[in-house]
């Protein structure tokens, strides 16, 4: 029995392929671990790869059956339709609600971004791949301190409270100064305390100290304090 019988004639076309999509997906799975998202290197990886395995089989995986049958249709698009679609249970894993905070979009994006970045790679695109994945790099990384600095609301309120005290106190603190909330995410602290993170929008004129004041008076309000 020949090597040919267990290794494709294109093998090292193949082992190239498989590792170009390992280094672009990594790229971008080493700037979400940077950031210390749920899905990081080893899961961006996998799924380039992954994906990359896919569109080459896609592509080279029924050769023989076209060559012994001549009515066989050769579609290379069907396998990798099935992954774009599949690869959205993965992304939504990633995405976590918490109260009115909703994290992981951009980590569940970058997922689905790189298995078409493997499936690109598969199919031996690599200046798309390439150029994609700077492109990605450049929104993950660049466009991120833009929004921080940029398009980011007020002030965020860093609150301790005791278990019992009702959230919506605190809320109807903020409506009576007609202050809109950008996010609210609550966690709970060893004892009988829990934290409360409130980030709201910009508002002209607003007296920071004041609010601060008002919230520090609430019963059941044990610290607070705000940034920027």
């Amino acid at each position: 029995m020949s090597w040919s019988y267990f290794f494709h004639e294109d093998i090292l076309m193949f082992i190239f392929r498989l590792f170009f999509a390992l280094l672009l997906a990594g790229l971008i799975g080493f700037e979400r671990e940077l950031k210390n998202h749920s899905a990081g290197f080893r899961t961006h990886i996998l799924v380039g790869v992954g994906a990359c395995m896919m569109m080459l089989l896609s592509l080279y995986g029924f050769q023989a059956f076209i060559e012994e049958y001549d009515h066989v249709r050769f579609d290379p698009a069907r396998i990798p339709s099935y992954v774009i679609s599949g690869i959205g249970f993965l992304g939504a894993g990633t995405i976590i609600v918490n109260g009115m905070t909703i994290r992981g979009l951009t980590t569940a994006a970058s997922i689905w971004t790189v298995a078409g970045i493997g499936l690109v790679v598969g199919a031996g695109m690599y200046d798309v791949a390439t150029v994609t994945t700077l492109f990605v790099l450049i929104s993950l990384i660049l466009l991120n301190k833009v929004e921080k600095e940029k398009l980011n609301g007020g002030p965020t309120y860093h609150i301790t409270i005791k278990k019992d005290l009702q959230i919506h106190q605190l809320l109807s603190l903020f409506e009576q100064e007609d202050v809109d909330i950008r996010s609210l995410d609550v966690t709970a602290l060893d004892g009988e305390q829990k934290r409360v993170i409130v980030q709201i929008e910009k508002k002209p004129g607003l007296d920071r100290s004041k609010l601060l004041a008002e919230i520090t008076s609430i019963d059941g309000v044990e610290g607070c304090g705000h940034d920027r």
